[in-house]
């Protein structure tokens, strides 16, 4: 069948390019009309965190709940200013009635003073409102909130204005894979000695993550899905795209090499090369499918973005690869001088862009100068000597698997105790989710939180909640055992009175704590154990209650603490349905249990 299907899109190279150039431009058009919908949406299991946000929702009416990003402002002249205050407070009232924003918090109103900096050098100087959005809000909208405020912003003499949290902060695309693929260039050329054989590998990769991104895009209307996933469909695509074709393009030029025709060098490349590679490929959608048993939908919408751009992948190495093959036929072994100064231009203008290094990006014009003027210029149309192939007893991958057969026991001893070296720090691993503190220091994310710090302590970027259903005729005077207990810990900078649903008739409590820590800080997520397990039983028995520690640090403590859970299911799923794939393949036992 693979040999059949090599021969084929061969044989017909114009239609399976058309073809998939026609479905790439539809798919974009689509994605396009369609547009995305990528956001993050942490459907809690069943945890406290989520308990205490449950609180919230049916008493509270859901406040704390949603996404919720900050305008942090510091005033050199004090934030009582009259004038900042009057034009802030303008913004304030401006920005509550944006369609989106559900609540706004401002410093200025009744009880607000715990917005303001009240000690240290920046006391008076710093403070900040809340403006909470829904929890399903999409990204794209919470940008077009957030340009909305930036433009109504008033521009006050020594008033430093930022924009904080996750919600509002920027995504910034990475330009790790743009560096990857100059590599890719310059590697491929080394090890090939071709340009048009370094090409194809390339043209297949960006072809596959193209569809496969653009179809990620789609899914996000029906999935939930975050917005990194393209670029980890791009990154995972790019690698397996070359590493794919580099197989199939190899076994071909050794059939060209062996004397077949390039007809047959295709398809006996596809019957082998392409095979492994079909079945290599449907076992990484098979790793990455397994993220389903996580039971997070934004974990499930990676697994299935990643998994489609891989499937795509595949299936561009095993028909649209024979295509480009055929056009290119035996001149995938000739390269002309013009073809590699014009390679190394690229690469060069890609490291540009992926080191952020401007004048490097010069390389591409150039390139099309190189490529231009090698049509007249003799020097440039001049063929690069090949290089004569080693015998196969000569090469160094020959070499090294006789060296490991002849000494297995050893080799795989000594593979083990290295790897068991490179292991060793996955035993000081702590999961975790990244914050604003990680953003790059110009950026406004990063400044508003540094703000926050500088006014407020490190530990006010993570504020717990803590929430608490009371029953029928409690007396909120016995919730001071709380308050008292919380506030005794060393980890707790300052916790709240509490606050009731309904003064007449309560049914549900709730308190703010700040905690001396940041909020990746291991003494944060030390700090949520201890409140649960040491701190909060004996004060709940006391008052009667069961109080529910949430808040982001919470969620990202419980979330971190689920998915570590749900880690050996993922394993051992993914390691059983490799197991009987590559049985059947095999028709082994052996062999797939050594892969496992």
């Amino acid at each position: 069948m693979f040999s059949r299907l090599g021969t084929w899109c061969h044989d017909r190279r114009r239609l399976v390019l058309g073809l998939w150039l026609a479905v790439l431009v539809l798919g974009g058009a689509v994605s396009g009309a369609a547009g995305t919908a990528f956001r993050d949406e942490f459907n809690l299991p069943d945890v406290e965190s989520r308990a205490g946000f449950d609180i919230l929702d049916e008493h509270f009416g859901g406040e704390g709940t949603g996404q919720v990003g900050r305008i942090v402002f510091r005033a050199e002249q004090g934030v009582d200013d009259p004038e900042v205050r009057r034009e802030m407070s303008a913004l304030f009232d401006e920005v509550a009635g944006i369609d989106g924003v559900t609540r706004v918090t401002s410093p200025y109103d009744e009880g607000g003073e715990r917005q303001v900096a009240g000690d240290g050098p920046e006391a008076g100087l710093i403070a900040f409102a809340d403006i909470e959005m829904p929890e399903d809000i999409e990204f794209a909208r919470a940008g077009e909130i957030r340009d909305d405020i930036v433009a109504a912003t008033p521009d006050i003499d020594g008033v430093d204005v930022e924009m904080g949290g996750m919600i509002f902060a920027e995504f910034e695309e990475p330009s790790s894979e743009v560096l990857g693929l100059a590599f890719a260039i310059v590697i491929l050329i080394l090890a090939f000695g071709s340009v048009l054989a370094m090409g194809l590998p390339i043209g297949v990769a960006l072809f596959g993550i193209g569809l496969g991104t653009t179809i990620v895009g789609l899914l996000s209307n029906v999935l939930t899905i975050p917005d990194f996933a393209t670029f980890l469909g791009i990154m995972i695509g790019l690698g397996v795209g070359i590493d794919y074709a580099l197989l199939i393009v190899t076994r071909y030029r050794e059939q060209l090499h062996a004397g077949h025709t390039v007809r047959e060098s295709v398809a006996i490349s596809i019957d082998t090369a392409g095979r492994s590679v079909v079945f290599a490929g449907t076992t990484v959608v098979i790793s990455l499918l397994g993220m389903l048993l996580m039971g997070v939908s934004f974990v499930q919408g990676l697994a299935v973005g990643a998994a489609s751009v891989v499937a795509v992948t595949v299936a561009a190495s095993i028909t649209l690869l024979p295509a480009f093959l055929g056009f290119a036929g035996e001149r995938v072994e000739l390269t002309r001088r013009r073809g590699l100064i014009a390679a190394g231009l690229v690469a060069v203008a890609l490291a540009g862009v992926g080191l952020k290094i401007t004048p490097l990006t010069i390389g591409i014009p150039l390139a099309i100068v190189v490529l231009v003027a090698g049509i007249w210029a003799k020097p440039l149309k001049a063929e690069v000597p090949r290089r004569t192939p080693k015998p196969k007893e000569e090469t160094l991958a020959y070499r090294w698997s006789r060296a490991i057969q002849h000494r297995p026991w050893r080799a795989a001893l000594g593979g083990a105790a290295v790897l068991l070296v490179l292991a060793v720090p996955v035993f000081g691993l702590r999961l975790g989710f990244a914050d604003e503190s990680n953003y790059a220091e110009d950026t406004t994310t990063r400044q508003a939180y540094d703000l926050l710090v500088d006014g407020f302590g490190p530990g006010f970027n993570g504020v717990f909640i803590l929430a608490a259903e009371l029953p029928s005729g409690a007396d909120p005077g016995d919730l001071t055992a709380i308050t008292e207990a919380v506030a005794a810990d060393p980890g707790v900078e300052f916790v709240s009175e509490p606050r009731l649903d309904d003064p007449s008739a309560p049914a549900a409590a709730v308190w703010s704590l700040v905690p001396t820590s940041a909020p990746q800080d291991e003494a944060t997520t030390d700090l949520v154990g201890r409140l649960r397990s040491d701190v909060l039983p004996p004060a709940e028995q006391a008052a009667g209650v069961d109080v529910a520690v949430t808040g982001m640090s919470a969620v990202s403590v419980d979330f971190s603490d689920f998915l570590a859970e749900r880690l050996p299911y993922f394993f051992v799923a993914v390691l059983a349905l490799s197991f009987l794939l590559l049985m059947v393949v095999f028709r082994s036992i052996l062999v797939p249990l050594k892969a496992v």
